[in-house]
């Protein structure tokens, strides 16, 4: 029988078990009996009101995080699903690539950060913060502010996660989504744009989370070519961002379409003008915006070849 695994990660103080405490409360584990594996002790404690069906187990050193345990616990708790309130000094990866028993299946990775406390933890320990942002489906920052929100949103952090759900939450409890339905960060009116080099970055962004904006525009920008080995005959230039530090290096390619592509040898600078169409593509796992290249030729490289944010 398959089991789903939600995990809850974040660093200590972050509001990991205040937030199960909530699902626990709002009846997550009422009809299913739910195993719930602490890796951390912080100030908090579980609600044993709300713990109901539900089995807690204490690991406290990620060496133990085994299958051999999982199964051991799935034999004496007989769990319909498991909770993981996850260490947030421990890495996420090894426990999704070799940690769990096949049949137990991570279904979710929630990640809760203090917007307080969150540029000191990247700034000291980016790596560990960053992979757990890159791995959630679901990002919360709590103890959120209008200073707070704002300084989170220059941060481009959908460069970082693009398929999470972003939420702020601020002090008075309320809750707002990340992503706002603000004007487009350039003017379009003319059907057509000239992407500024230092500018890549947010036009990126702004294009892949908002294809439909770009319908049919003619776009221009330059790009590092590259030729993808993974899905044959596409061809997706793109620029080298640098997402909060410099171990977060990400290439950003879009998809091209066009006659004499090929001529072009991998990572050479070239500009490319396109028109821009959304539709399926497999490189994108779904639809994304595809450029239907008009013009393309070899070009400097811009004066800061790494996009930053």
């Amino acid at each position: 029988m398959d089991i789903p695994v939600y995990l809850i990660a974040g660093f200590l103080d972050a509001g990991k078990t205040n937030f199960i405490n909530g699902i626990l409360r709002d009846g997550f584990a009422r009809d299913d009996r739910t195993l719930l594996i602490c890796c951390e002790e912080g100030e908090e404690a579980y609600d044993s009101k709300a713990l109901t069906n539900v089995f807690t187990y204490t690991v406290e050193d990620p060496e133990d995080m085994t299958p051999a345990l999982f199964r051991k616990l799935e034999k004496q708790y007989k769990p319909r699903q498991v909770i993981i309130e996850y260490n947030g000094m421990w890495m996420i990866e090894p426990l999704y690539r070799e940690g769990l028993p096949a049949n137990w299946i991570l279904y979710q990775i929630m990640c809760l950060v203090d917007a307080t406390t969150f540029d000191m933890y990247v700034k000291n320990m980016g790596q560990l913060m960053m992979e757990k942002i890159t791995n959630a489906d679901m990002l919360i920052f709590n103890r959120c502010n209008e200073e707070l929100r704002a300084r989170l949103r220059a941060r481009n952090l959908r460069m970082v996660n693009r398929r999470a759900d972003i939420f702020l939450e601020n002090a008075d409890g309320t809750s707002e989504e990340y992503a706002t339905g603000d004007m487009a960060p350039f003017d379009l009116s003319s059907g057509q744009l000239h992407v500024p080099d230092e500018d890549y970055g947010i036009w990126y962004v702004d294009l892949m989370d908002n294809p439909d904006r770009y319908e049919g525009m003619t776009v221009t920008f330059k790009g590092l070519m590259c030729h993808s080995k993974k899905f044959r005959g596409i061809h997706c230039p793109g620029r080298f961002a640098m997402v909060c530090c410099e171990n977060d290096m990400q290439f950003l390619a879009l998809v091209c379409k066009g006659e004499g592509m090929e001529a072009y040898k991998d990572r050479e600078w070239v500009e490319v003008t396109a028109t821009v169409k959304k539709e399926p593509s497999a490189a994108y796992e779904g639809e994304g915006p595809v450029l239907y290249v008009t013009e393309l030729h070899r070009c400097e490289k811009p004066k800061n070849e790494v996009v930053s944010f």
